[in-house]
């Protein structure tokens, strides 16, 4: 029983190893400060939601509580117009605008128009539709849901968008 217990502790640590390589999109040794400035590591509860994500059919959309961009999944690439691996991480000013969100005149609509950032701002769930432009020139309308990531202890730890090709 002992030497089982050594190979399963062995076998978790090392899955451990392999989930922490793969999940580490792009944060290196990234920290996040929270309210009383305290540094610690990036929530564990955004590390398992991209892994969720990552094998979601729907495009995904995750953000952190200031609203910067921590991934988008393999749908939401094709919808967008462009892969992940390739914008990475971006602040908030930076993918709002980029995607250029407007209304069905073609008016651009504010960030704070914007379902996700609703539901950062109001920790409430959010919904609405608009136009993008893909980064691969295509315009196309979209409904989105976002939902405000609330963690242990009542922790607000940002928002996911799941999002969807309106017909219209």
């Amino acid at each position: 029983m002992h030497a089982h217990s050594v190979s399963l502790s062995r076998a978790f640590y090392l899955v451990g190893c392999d989930l922490e390589r793969r999940t580490r999109w792009r944060y290196g040794s990234r920290v996040a400060s929270d309210e009383a400035g305290a540094r610690e590591q990036f929530p564990v509860e955004l590390i398992l939601l991209r892994q969720v994500a990552s094998s979601l059919a729907m495009p995904i959309f995750i953000v952190d509580i200031s609203g910067n961009l921590l991934f988008y999944n393999e749908p939401a690439e094709q919808m967008l117009g462009h892969r992940y691996d390739e914008t990475g991480e971006m602040p908030l000013e930076e993918w709002s605008t980029m995607f250029l969100p407007t209304d069905a005149a073609g008016s651009p609509l504010p960030a704070d128009d914007l379902p996700l950032v609703k539901a950062i701002r109001d920790r409430l769930p959010a919904h609405g539709g608009f136009w993008i432009t893909g980064m691969d020139g295509r315009r196309r309308q979209l409904s989105v849901t976002a939902l405000p990531l609330i963690g242990m202890a009542d922790r607000h730890l940002g928002s996911m968008a799941i999002f969807w090709e309106a017909e219209g």
